[in-house]
């Protein structure tokens, strides 16, 4: 048996919603650990690894490891219709084919339930190796989403670069060239995080 319960749902509807962009198809792996999903887009040029752990659960059970194969499209409309502040339970038999939603508002007064059936997804899981980063950036991820957005306007593709000063995100177009920088200093530090830049060689 398969049960967990989310009482922040929207975080579940956030993440699928990132990487339904990237993936199409793939399979959530259900362990004691937690929820976890690798995949690779089409074109094999990213790779998401996404674990969301037990202890982030209200209530988490999985009595033995599970795969589910998923669509995450259809994952995401059926998110949609859950209200941002929904508490979120998915459950799954263990030799069952399908997946049910259960999504209650806050006040009990709405509860629904939608199953969706599951796929037969060949995967294998890709060995991440450890490496040392020349530089590590912790920022909002709306922050950067903006910058990208920003950028997108000029340009196709974003070089960013990292010195002990900040962070520069560069662009060219057709029509001309930006660049955005995120200086490293107290008022920066409280919104855009830290900035870990070793020296180079």
């Amino acid at each position: 048996m398969f049960e967990v319960r989310l009482v922040q749902g929207s975080v579940l509807k956030k993440v699928v919603e990132a990487i339904r962009e990237l993936v199409t198809d793939a399979n959530f792996d259900c362990s004691s650990t937690g929820l976890s999903l690798q995949a690779m887009d089409s074109s094999h040029v990213a790779l998401v690894a996404l674990l969301l752990r037990s202890d982030g659960f209200e209530h988490f059970r999985c009595d033995r490891n599970v795969s589910m194969g998923m669509n995450l499209a259809n994952v995401s409309k059926i998110l949609r219709t859950a209200g941002n502040d929904d508490i979120i339970t998915l459950k799954a038999d263990d030799d069952g084919d399908v997946l049910t939603f259960m999504f209650e508002s806050p006040n009990q007064d709405r509860i629904s339930d939608i199953e969706m059936k599951l796929m037969d997804i060949k995967s294998e899981h890709l060995g991440i190796p450890d490496a040392e980063y020349e530089a590590v950036v912790k920022m909002p991820s709306q922050e950067f989403l903006r910058i990208c957005k920003d950028l997108s306007n000029i340009g196709d593709t974003v070089v960013i670069s990292v010195t002990k000063e900040g962070v520069k995100f560069s662009t060219r177009g057709d029509i001309g060239n930006a660049n955005i920088v995120c200086r490293q200093n107290t008022t920066v530090d409280k919104y855009l995080g830290q900035f870990q830049s070793k020296p180079s060689a």
